[in-house]
């Protein structure tokens, strides 16, 4: 069944109409099946025109009652001459519709042809208003005979008067090229092509979940006898969906289950004793709390395969690094991977920080139980790559942080016993597979984010890790009061803002400038980047502070000197990308302005919110937009200014913006993985679908059944063919 699912589209319906399908990303039989219907017509259903609804698309069958012809006039201000219209009347008894068509006339002359008084017809389309009364707008139709029948012959009329005979047809998501008759054309031709192979999951299953059998569903959700059938059909290609991933993570927890890991154990009198003496600040219970589930799972002899999420600025990294210090201890190695060069320096730095002479490796002068940290990313000039890839290998660098450098075939470790991703998201599970293919045997796995995650969506993306939680924020975190600057109707609040800058930067402190892009105008850019906005404040409002640019297309050197400065306070407002999103850890920046922010998503807000405060300085953030009150935009705007709790806000920014690929790392919507399943709508059938894959692995821990090993090898292309493409 998978492999016939897997065929190519022009195997069934030619290369030429295939073609036409790629700007649906789909490309297979199996996706084209899986591609349903928005909403099903019904031309019974909806011949009472008194119930029509506006912002509805229907199908109606109803009677031509007067046909009224305005032809177009001639326009003095414009060459050709302004349409005409023809309005049609159309009644079922029961209510009235006028259905409207604007044109030529020669085209007024077709339409009146076709549509003479008296007779029915079967008319399509979205219902809309014109002076409050309901309307029809160009519908597609076709007239009906006497008996019945259809009065001309077409693909597309064919279609239409299948609705004048009680059935369900489907209306497809369309493009111009693909109207929605042709995709159900094109739909009934691959679903003929299945053979009838046997169904991929065992018959127990479709039991125990109360679905369909796949080819069944196919045909229930492209020609359904009812409304019922059609939704039986779509629950077991959303089932599909679930199972599917759950199977990939049921699968992956059984195997580091079966796998045995080197126990690592704090010394009573080691490193980890030494570091947490010279703290100079109280954990919070919290991080106690999940830093004792971390160092029990450590000492086990089974991987850890640990999530640790917490909003930003919950203390994450003490936490990672008692856990690295800990492996250290035992005589192993821990490795921190970045998804960036900026916030692998960041973490070099804090930890170096944190540790003092702890992290200053075997020197003179250093204690008994210090070791070394090694930072290793593509920027670092040849010698001091050789340095730090001498260190990884012969275990003198206990703790080694880098950025996707650390995957490269020549990075060696003497004993590696932990790996630390941070923000899992950036990564995908092959990247940590080939950190852990240079262990001697299976390292320990800590993931990090500072992205509040949805239950639902954890269970998706993360159902292979056990998941903690840190929500509590360390003792001296300042509030930090969030406003909407409508730059629109009140321009003046905006000079304002950068009055306000400066206001902060005579206190001491210090400001960041966000920027949804780098160049404006001037690269295609509707609005201004932070080079344009840059030289504007540098020549304008801010022409007396001390201000930098940074970006992600500035050489590596002068993007780590510009942050240098920033962080040692020899710049006093940084202009920048996001590229400060992840990491940057400034105490001193106390305020924020958001240039363009309604271009950003709700959880990027609160991200990039999260760099200030951090110092106990109560601190700003102001979002400046022109979109008006009302949009979609703005409303995410007001959600962020509203709140601080990050987990409602990802609920929001999810239900905004779809899942995204949850299993790859696109973070779009339309680029999702899941064509049918809707991680929050769906969070219960996600939650049974992980318990029956545990009973499936439990059936078959071997993955002997063929349609299980399909179903994650599937799964697997999917979340690897982003990476895959980027390598």
């Amino acid at each position: 069944m998978y492999a016939e699912l897997a065929a190519p589209l022009g195997q069934v319906l030619g290369d030429r109409t295939a073609k036409e399908f790629a700007s649906l990303r789909i490309e297979t039989v199996g996706d084209l099946l899986r591609f349903i219907p928005r909403r099903y017509l019904s031309g019974t259903d909806l011949t009472d025109l008194g119930t029509l609804v506006e912002g509805e698309h229907v199908a109606v069958i109803a009677r031509v009652a007067k046909i009224t012809r305005h032809e177009g006039r001639n326009d003095p201000g414009r060459r050709e001459q302004r349409p005409g219209r023809l309005e049609v009347l159309l009644s079922d008894g029961n209510g009235r519709l006028t259905a409207t068509f604007f044109g030529k006339s020669h085209l007024l002359g077709w339409w009146e042809r076709q549509l003479a008084e008296g007779v029915a017809g079967v008319f399509v389309g979205k219902v809309g208003s014109f002076r409050d009364q309901l309307q029809m707008s160009h519908p597609v139709f076709a007239m009906l005979d006497a008996g019945g029948h259809i009065v001309a012959t077409s693909e597309e009329k064919e279609r239409i008067a299948a609705l004048a005979t009680g059935g369900l047809v489907g209306m497809y998501p369309a493009t111009a090229k693909l109207p929605t008759w042709k995709v159900a054309e094109c739909a009934r031709l691959a679903l003929s092509a299945l053979s009838g192979a046997e169904d991929p999951w065992p018959g127990w299953l479709r039991e125990e979940a109360d679905v369909l059998g796949l080819a069944d569903a196919f045909a229930a959700v492209h020609h359904p006898a009812s409304l019922a059938e059609a939704a039986k059909g779509a629950d077991r290609l959303r089932f599909d969906e679930a199972l599917s991933t759950q199977l990939t993570m049921a699968y992956r927890r059984a195997d580091a289950a079966s796998h045995t890991a080197q126990p690592r154990r704090a010394l009573p009198d080691g490193l980890l004793t030494a570091f947490d003496a010279r703290l100079p600040f109280r954990l919070t219970e919290g991080q106690t709390e999940v830093s004792a589930a971390i160092l029990d799972d450590l000492a086990g002899s089974r991987p850890m395969q640990r999530l640790l999420q917490g909003e930003v600025g919950s203390g994450k990294t003490v936490v990672a690094l008692r856990a690295m210090l800990a492996v250290v201890d035992s005589g192993g190695q821990a490795a921190l991977l970045a998804p960036t060069e900026v916030l692998a320096h960041q973490h070099f730095q804090t930890i170096k920080a944190l540790l003092g002479d702890l992290g200053g490796g075997r020197m003179l002068g250093t204690p008994d139980v210090a070791t070394d940290v090694v930072l290793l990313t593509g920027s670092l000039t040849a010698n001091s790559k050789k340095v730090a890839l001498l260190r990884a290998a012969s275990g003198e660098a206990g703790i080694v942080i880098g950025t996707h450098a650390l995957l490269a075939d020549r990075v060696q470790f003497a004993d590696l016993g932990l790996i630390v991703v941070d923000e899992q998201h950036r990564f995908g599970v092959e990247q940590r597979a080939v950190l852990a293919d240079k262990a001697s045997s299976r390292p320990h796995v800590l993931v990090l984010t500072a992205t509040p995650i949805p239950r639902s969506v954890a269970m998706t993306i993360f159902g292979d890790l056990d998941v903690s939680t840190l929500a509590e924020l360390p003792a001296g975190r300042a509030d930090v009061a969030t406003v909407v600057v409508d730059a629109a109707s009140r321009p003046a609040w905006v000079e304002r803002a950068w009055g306000r800058v400066r206001e902060e930067v005579a206190t001491g402190r210090q400001v960041f400038v966000v920027c949804p892009r780098i160049g404006g105008r001037g690269d295609g850019g509707e609005g201004k980047g932070v080079v344009e906005l840059a030289e504007e404040l540098r020549s304008g409002p801010l022409a007396d502070v001390r201000l930098g640019v940074l970006h992600g297309q500035l050489p590596s050197d002068t993007k780590d000197q510009v942050m240098a400065d920033f962080a040692g306070g020899d710049l006093d407002v940084l202009v920048a990308t996001t590229v400060i999103e992840v990491g940057v850890d400034v105490p001193n920046a106390s305020m924020m302005v958001v240039w363009d922010a309604d271009r950003f998503g709700i959880s990027q807000l609160h991200q990039l919110r999260g760099r200030i405060g951090r110092g106990g300085h109560p601190g700003v953030c102001l979002l400046i937009s022109s979109v008006p009150a009302g949009e979609p935009a703005r409303d995410r705007l007001d959600a962020v200014a509203s709140t601080r709790d990050g987990f409602l806000l990802a609920e929001l920014d999810l239900e905004q913006r779809k899942e995204g690929d949850v299993l790859g790392a696109s973070q779009a919507g339309s680029r999702s993985s899941l064509r049918l399943l809707r991680v929050l709508e769906h969070a219960d059938l996600i939650a049974r679908a992980r318990e029956l894959a545990a009973d499936c692995v439990a059936r078959d821990p071997q993955m002997a059944t063929p349609g299980f090993a399909d179903a994650v090898r599937a799964t697997e292309l999917l979340a690897s063919g982003d990476w895959l493409e980027r390598n």
